[in-house]
């Protein structure tokens, strides 16, 4: 899932002057597209900067010949076409969640779709989820590598810069975009646009500059030197199809930001914009490479392995062009954290995660969240790549394995919501599904051949993150089970209330719980203990609904159950932060009046206890139970003013 930098452009639509109606919906709808270019296509937008040379290089050990050359740009140019605009553009756009994209909201709108929890969904979606991760880590770490290598091409510092600097630099950048980002984006997401618009033109320009190096560069176009290609060699050729992949990694992140920018936007801005741009650089970079083959063969020599991204620019102007892509990329990685923050917020609110620290950073900006747990891991994380692999083409063998994951899983999905939400038949699914799944499991299984060059490294983490998000939603389900089992239904209990009245004391007492069909282990606690009740209760549930977000006329619903005792259910969207105090002011229009200052908020805390003889097993108990200690507590989610709260202990076994 990506960034949310977008609500900074609203702030600056929202002061656009214009003498028509027709204007206003022009500029913004511009703004949008560029805003789109910035944050959606970041990640793609580097990978020129090493997907050409990596493919090269393993497409033939023994001398590169020109039809090699034209095999990797026309596979490059056909991958775009059929993953990214085909499959994303053109297909996947449409399956919208209200609006909202991402592997989690799509999961969301499958379930929905079969009306009943599917085991199956839910480990799509949680694989998913946990693959995402596993590229928010490698995107920073090869993309700014990537660039700062291109410190090697210019000629003054070819002698002063080595791998040690290149580190250093690459290091120094990466602390500095995570230190700064509990302060948010929205005082610079408006230059992500147009910084990353003079990226790709750059690009273009660039490509343009060389394709009269070699015109037959142009016959890439045609996909019969790609298929010629994969034909004519074998292993080595699939082998290649695994780098050559690194063209389309980011391509998720058109599906995952739709929410922020609209499907028009984003569907503009890639076919006006984006894909000429990449085509015309891949060309270039075909181009240039088949005249420097020429170059080295009339030397008796074969073509080297060569940074040809950054040689394709004029000596004078590559220092300028280190620079802006240095910018580009570290742009291109604050996509990417920000949409693992977003990823988090919305796993927590699903269920899938314990709860977090979520901290907003804009008070205008509701899209503005930073996590400082999951910015710490990332940051751990990427220096761990950064030390581990040390160049771009080292990681190039991490690269690919968690973004095929996940774009199998969103076809997976994707086929759910054409049966059952858009009501095709199977044939037309199956004609247009098929080919896809085989381009991707193609994909998949190139990729697979890198596990032992560093493609270990996603599978073990998004695998770790699995684990977890598996332990605890399984755990939750079983302390859920258990506390109903040892609980009474709120009715009988008020039944007995009424023929035993205990005494009542003044003020209002809410009782947070999951299951407002049953008495609270707070209230039990209460009683037991205390042998009092408040003259106003309220049994308050917050409940995460399918869908983004929830209008406030939806937010909350309250239900009379006698004895001045109401329940009250309060719906959140999973994207959005749950604030109690905030969604109870609503209440009052609903007739539930009642003093902030003088409620007591009471919570129940479980002491969780493991057990080899029930449940799960020991090891993931103690999993369970070590998430749920780390977890945020619930006044400091719910934003409940920690002076009112009251906590009653209890002991669960697990």
């Amino acid at each position: 899932m990506a960034s949310n930098d977008i609500d900074q452009l609203d702030l600056k639509m929202s002061h656009t002057q214009s003498d028509s109606k027709g204007n206003r919906v022009k500029s913004s709808f511009l703004l949008l597209t560029l805003g789109s270019v910035g944050v959606v296509y970041g990640d793609i937008g580097t990978s020129p900067l090493y997907a050409f040379r990596e493919a090269l290089k393993g497409a033939a050990p023994d001398g590169i010949t020109a039809p090699e050359i034209l095999g990797v740009v026309s596979l490059a140019l056909w991958a775009l076409i059929l993953v990214v605009t085909i499959k994303y553009v053109f297909i996947l756009m449409f399956a919208d969640n209200k609006g909202e994209g991402g592997v989690l909201a799509l999961q969301a709108l499958a379930q929905k779709a079969l009306g009943r929890s599917s085991p199956t969904i839910f480990v799509l979606g949680v694989i998913g989820a946990a693959l995402f991760y596993g590229d928010a880590v490698i995107t920073p770490a090869i993309s700014v590598l990537s660039a700062v290598e291109g410190l090697k091409t210019i000629p003054s510092l070819e002698q002063s810069v080595n791998l040690s600097t290149i580190l250093l630099i690459s290091a120094a950048i990466m602390v500095s975009l995570f230190a700064v980002q509990f302060k948010g984006t929205a005082s610079v997401a408006a230059w992500f646009g147009p910084i990353c618009a003079l990226w790709f033109v750059s690009m273009a320009v660039l490509g343009i500059m060389h394709l009269s190096d070699d015109p037959r560069a142009m016959l890439a176009l045609n996909p019969y030197w790609g298929l010629k290609f994969l034909s004519n060699h074998g292993l080595i050729g699939f082998m290649v199809l695994g780098a050559v992949f690194l063209t389309v990694t980011g391509a998720e992140a058109l599906y995952a930001d739709m929410g922020h920018f609209g499907r028009k936007p984003i569907q503009t801005a890639w076919i006006f914009l984006v894909l000429p741009c990449l085509a015309l650089n891949y060309l270039g970079q075909g181009a240039f490479a088949l005249s420097a083959m020429v170059e080295a063969n009339a030397q008796g020599k074969i073509l080297e392995d060569m940074n040809f991204f950054f040689l394709m620019c004029p000596e004078s102007l590559r220092p300028a062009l280190v620079i802006l892509a240095t910018i580009a990329t570290v742009i291109a990685s604050q996509a990417v954290i920000t949409g693992a923050f977003s990823l988090t917020q919305q796993a927590i609110q699903l269920g899938l995660l314990p709860r977090m620290q979520i901290l907003r950073t804009s008070e205008t900006q509701s899209g503005q969240i930073f996590l400082p747990s999951i910015n710490m891991l990332l940051l751990l994380g990427v220096l761990t790549l950064i030390i581990l692999f040390q160049t771009s083409s080292n990681l190039a063998h991490a690269y690919g394995i968690a973004v095929t994951g996940t774009m199998i899983v969103t076809s997976c999905l994707l086929y759910i919501v054409m049966r059952r939400v858009w009501k095709w038949r199977q044939i037309p699914c199956l004609a247009i599904m098929t080919p896809l799944f085989l381009v991707e499991l193609s994909f998949l299984s190139a990729n697979l051949l890198k596990i032992p060059n560093g493609g270990w490294f996603p599978l073990v983490m998004g695998g770790g993150l699995f684990i977890v998000m598996w332990t605890w939603t399984v755990g939750t389900r079983i302390l859920t089970e258990k506390t109903r089992r040892d609980s009474i239904p709120l009715r009988d209990l008020l039944k007995t209330l009424m023929a035993h009245p205990p005494h009542r004391v003044a003020g209002t007492a809410i009782f947070l719980t999951s299951d407002p069909a049953l008495a609270p282990v707070a209230l039990m606690h209460n009683l037991k203990h205390n042998k009092v009740l408040h003259e106003k209760i309220a049994i308050l549930t917050v409940r995460t609904a399918e869908t983004p977000r929830v209008p406030d006329s939806e937010r909350v619903e309250i239900e009379d159950i006698g004895d001045d005792v109401r329940v009250v259910t309060i719906t959140y969207g999973f994207m959005e932060s749950p604030n109690i105090p905030k969604a109870l002011t609503m209440c009052r229009k609903q007739g539930l009046k009642f003093d902030i200052m003088a409620t007591s908020f009471f919570l129940g805390h479980r002491t969780i206890v493991a057990s080899s003889t029930s449940g799960m097993p020991l090891w993931q108990d103690h999993l369970y139970i070590f998430l749920s200690k780390n977890a945020t507590n619930a006044t400091d989610f719910f934003h409940i003013p920690s002076g009112r709260v009251v906590e009653l202990g209890t002991q669960v076994v697990v």
